[in-house]
């Protein structure tokens, strides 16, 4: 979060706060709580994140649109019911590894034929995570993304940000985001720029974002 997206919003004078994944089964519940309590302590949020934190801040933002002022969200990756979801079927896939090979072994089996840049990010994260990682991949690969009625519901203006060539978060589905929601625009960028610049898709999101205001 902080690689993509600190310097596009720092630019805009917002601060980004990004508060560390709750652990295991808690990922999404403890997520949703701690946008509550940040919104009572600061106020109505923009709110975002990637991939299945995307998923989160809008199904936050639907639940809570008095207290939303926009939303960024970079990658989504299917919406309702992930079903064979490419990035749901992943997950569970880095689950099921993690937990029959530990942390390091996972590494070793995701990494073949992975890009240097990719397998660096996933080596940090996970190694980060702590002894929750297994179940909170299974979390995020099913817990439901909102569902595109719901978000027909939300007026704010909403940033989707894309990367055209990634085949696990397809840019169709950050274009049916944005049809869906009243006031929004996808930003695309690619894997390629990513890999070079972490900033390419947060610049991406927070431009749709601004033109969708």
């Amino acid at each position: 979060m902080r690689g993509v997206f600190s310097g596009p919003l720092r630019a805009l004078g917002i601060r980004l706060i990004a508060p560390p994944p709750p652990p295991g089964e808690r990922l999404a519940d403890g997520y949703l709580e701690e946008l509550d309590r940040l919104a009572g302590e600061h106020g109505p949020l923009l709110v975002g994140g990637i991939s299945f934190g995307a998923h989160l801040s809008a199904e936050w933002a639907a639940r809570n649109p008095g207290r939303c002022t926009g939303l960024l969200a970079a990658l989504p990756a299917w919406n309702g019911p992930a079903g064979r979801a490419p990035a749901s079927l992943a997950a569970r896939l880095s689950a099921d590894l993690v937990a029959e090979n530990g942390v390091d072994g996972a590494l070793a089996k995701s990494s073949d034929g992975v890009p240097e840049w990719l397998s660096a990010e996933l080596g940090r994260a996970w190694r980060r995570h702590g002894a929750g990682l297994a179940a909170s991949l299974r979390t995020a690969a099913s817990h439901p993304a909102p569902a595109l009625e719901d978000l027909k519901g939300l007026d704010v203006p909403a940033g989707i940000g894309a990367c055209v060539d990634d085949p696990i978060h397809p840019v169709e589905v950050a274009r049916a985001w944005a049809d869906a929601l009243p006031r929004a625009e996808v930003g695309e960028s690619t894997l390629t720029a990513l890999g070079a610049d972490r900033e390419s898709l947060g610049r991406a999101t927070v431009l749709a974002w601004l033109k969708a205001r």
